[in-house]
């Protein structure tokens, strides 16, 4: 059976196009099949005819052996929710900014297909949350999430009032922008702009942080990964609220609404090339380049 390999790129960056092109050249040289999305089809086709197959008419999600993803996070988080529940690990090419979830970076390009082929990784089974909407003691909306999910305002104008609960046992209530809740592979994102604390991926956690809360108290909690966290939005002031998971699927919030976050049974899996402690790439990641700073020697 023909090895199938699907390649998904930034659709807005003329780079990744181009980028995800090289790679589909190079795994059909290498005698697999280049998968790409019916959407990216002709932009990635376009480059020198490159022979791709297309996802969903060519091969099925569960054909796939890798997804090489061309872009940042963004990008990655999508193949994350295309092969969820699937076999398929995501190996992400960083051609964005920070990109933490990505592996390799753009200039490494070359080296991808030859690792992906030659099957040279590892896979890293990442927690994920499972996230449901309760209203009246009844679920209403199920959704799930890599990063974090965050109930969040829905007017700028007015706060939303919140409990939150771990395992059933009221924590605090206060007025808040909203409360983020995050895996440690979700702490060096919103969590992280958020004054959440950074949780090493291997480390299995739950994440809580306020956002702009109103209160006293109103730290960040680190819970075991068996825990149920829930943030009820009270339906005193009547301000509705959203649901975000991921930044990618949104679900509007009714006052009186419940968000039960709990760990996942399915982990979304990533490969992993690189063998360095994860505080290597902490510091690689949000270390800023001096060069062209003002006060910088040259």
């Amino acid at each position: 059976m023909t090895r199938s390999f699907l390649v998904m790129a930034h659709s807005g960056r003329p780079e990744s196009i181009a980028a995800a092109a090289l790679a589909c050249r190079e795994l059909i040289a290498g005698g697999a099949a280049a998968v790409v999305l019916d959407s990216q089809y002709a932009e990635i086709s376009a480059h020198d005819d490159t022979a791709v197959s297309v996802l969903g008419r060519d091969f099925a999600v569960e054909d796939i052996e890798l997804v090489i993803c061309l872009g940042g996070d963004g990008t990655i988080l999508k193949a994350a929710e295309l092969v969820r529940g699937h076999a398929a690990p995501i190996l992400g090419v960083n051609m964005g900014h920070v990109g933490f979830l990505a592996e390799l970076e753009a200039e490494e390009l070359e080296s991808v297909v030859h690792r992906a082929l030659a099957k040279d990784y590892v896979i890293d089974e990442r927690l994920a949350l499972d996230v449901s909407v309760e209203v009246n003691g009844t679920s209403v909306h199920e959704t799930w999430a890599l990063n974090e999910a965050s109930v969040e305002k829905s007017s700028h104008e007015r706060m939303i009032e919140v409990v939150i609960a771990v395992d059933d046992r009221p924590i605090s209530t206060f007025g808040c922008d909203g409360v983020l809740m995050a895996t440690p592979t979700g702490s060096t994102a919103y969590s992280f702009s958020a004054g959440g604390p950074v949780v090493w991926p291997t480390v299995e956690a739950l994440i809580l942080v306020p956002l702009s809360a109103h209160a006293l108290f109103s730290r960040p909690l680190v819970t075991s990964p068996t825990s149920t966290l829930t943030v009820d939005v009270l339906d005193r002031t009547g301000a509705s609220g959203v649901l975000w998971c991921d930044g990618r699927r949104t679900y509007d919030l009714l006052p009186g609404s419940r968000i039960v976050v709990k760990r996942s049974d399915t982990p979304v899996r990533l490969a992993r090339t690189h063998t360095g402690p994860f505080a290597e790439r902490l510091v690689k990641k949000f270390s800023l380049p001096t060069e062209g700073w003002r006060g910088s020697s040259s």
